[in-house]
């Protein structure tokens, strides 16, 4: 297998390895939109079980006050009497105490209730917003699920076939030099370079001037000093320079 040969291999390679790059890109932002919506749509699940759950705990707690308030109000009217009926100074002070004491309990109380019922009050509205941020999420997720689960399949064929491709063009290659460039590719992103004027069109760096005078003299095949990438020659105004494999 000729050098040229092997150039035009490697730039086969190098385009199909963008072109399966860039599928892959495609199929990861649009698994990861699906995975977004799904994600919100799971975490304001987990914020309605717990504010509800809070709501449920205040709701039940208020209940609670409201009874407390209402056999307090029995007890009052009970220390009333007792006061009417009092003979004694001593008895009139001690129902005067209890009705005292009674009434503070349900100020306390009924201040608590009123806390609550604002707290209450906040939360109902707070989940109410979730619900309509959830239904919003749902909705959007029913209009695009679809499209975006028959874009992934789309994609996932081309690349499928794309991999096909590939392991054709790997066949075309001596097994050293595709040793080499998938070691360089897995390291760098890309592993081919081209020079034009002396400089590596990947990395942009100046070759050595004797390494560009050789590549210049006869079609061979170096790593640029600065990359490690595999590089070669391609004359200013060439049919491939026009199709570099090149991806920075």
């Amino acid at each position: 297998m000729s050098i040229q040969d092997q150039i035009r291999a490697l730039e086969k390679l190098a385009q199909i390895d963008a072109e399966l790059k860039d599928l892959q890109e495609q199929l990861s932002q649009e698994r990861a939109t699906l995975a977004g919506l799904k994600s919100g749509i799971s975490k304001l699940d987990e914020k309605l079980a717990t504010d509800r759950s809070a709501l449920a705990a205040m709701d039940k707690t208020r209940g609670e006050l409201i009874q407390d308030v209402r056999n307090m109000s029995q007890q009052l009217d009970h220390s009333r009497e007792k006061l009417s009926r009092s003979r004694t100074e001593r008895e009139s002070n001690a129902a005067q105490r209890e009705l005292e004491e009674l009434r503070k309990l349900v100020r306390d109380r009924e201040d608590e209730i009123g806390k609550l019922s604002a707290d209450g009050e906040t939360a109902r509205l707070a989940i109410e917003a979730t619900e309509a941020d959830h239904g919003k999420l749902t909705a959007d997720l029913a209009a695009r699920e679809g499209d975006i689960s028959s874009k992934v399949g789309e994609v996932s064929v081309k690349e499928a076939a794309k991999r096909a491709e590939r392991e054709g063009a790997v066949k075309a290659l001596p097994a050293q030099l595709y040793r080499r460039y998938d070691m360089i590719r897995s390291k760098r992103g890309t592993a081919l370079a081209q020079t034009r004027d002396g400089t590596c069109q990947a990395c942009h760096m100046a070759l050595p001037p004797q390494l560009f005078h050789r590549l210049r003299r006869e079609p061979i095949l170096e790593q640029c000093p600065s990359c490690n990438r595999i590089i070669y020659f391609v004359a200013p105004g060439d049919a491939a320079a026009s199709a570099s494999p090149e991806r920075s």
